[in-house]
């Protein structure tokens, strides 16, 4: 129990700065769901049942101009097939005992910045731990969408704008280590940046819908990054 208790602190403590940069993104989000005329308590809800930023600005404005549950669902499945990615990937980096329903809650659980964490992790990642990182991020995104959807109005909206920003900084202070130690990790993480913006400024690329752009930009970079930098496999006879 002592070894549970431990992996699941260890993932708390690492959850915190996630879960104050979750906070202040989530304010935004509250605000415009109650700005679109969603009641707090749907606001939050929603943000309680999906943990994806660019997926509920697209869902909670679908539904404001009356689309239709199809439409819904496509639009949650092209922004948030990114994460499947990520599961897959981080599934790779975990224990034995990470089995079942503990890996549905590794699909629910994970956002890019948590992904970028457990990943990065020098031991496979027990479900404890992933359950501790998960744990303040959660609140955090949920209390931030309250916050917002009751308190927003009084917040001028240079402040809030500004307050979108925490995210972006926490997810470079996430990686940015990585890249400062790993030559490989930084060349990735340029060819990734280097594709994103080829495909933001190409007229007919920027139509593509995010979530299959950050696939695509994730796919390009990996590949590169396995050609350039490959890691030796480990044969069965110890030799590589």
């Amino acid at each position: 129990m002592s070894d549970r208790r431990s992996e699941w602190l260890d993932g708390v403590k690492q959850g915190i700065p996630i879960a104050c940069g979750y906070f202040f993104v989530s304010f935004t989000f509250g605000i415009l769901g109650a700005s679109l005329g969603f009641r707090w308590w749907e606001t939050v809800l929603i943000s309680m049942t999906n943990l994806t930023s660019a997926g509920q600005v697209a869902g909670v404005w679908t539904i404001a101009a009356g689309g239709s549950a199809v439409e819904l669902a496509l639009s949650q499945l092209l922004i948030n097939l990114r994460y499947s990615l990520m599961g897959i990937s981080l599934s790779q980096n975990t224990d034995d005992d990470f089995t079942g329903v503990k890996r549905a809650t590794l699909g629910f659980g994970i956002t890019d910045e948590i992904y970028a964490v457990a990943v990065n992790r020098p031991k496979p990642v027990s479900s404890w731990f992933f359950f501790g990182l998960i744990f303040l991020p959660y609140f955090g995104w949920s209390l931030g969408t309250l916050a917002g959807a009751l308190f927003g109005g009084v917040i001028p909206e240079s402040v809030t704008n500004v307050m979108t920003l925490a995210i972006y900084g926490m997810f470079i202070a996430i990686v940015f280590p990585h890249m400062r130690k790993e030559r490989g990790v930084l060349v990735v993480a340029l060819l990734a940046a280097a594709v994103s913006c080829v495909m933001y400024v190409v007229p007919l690329l920027s139509r593509i819908p995010v979530g299959f752009r950050i696939i695509v930009c994730a796919v390009l970079a990996a590949v590169a990054g396995a050609i350039l930098f490959p890691i030796p496999e480990i044969g069965g006879d110890g030799d590589a």
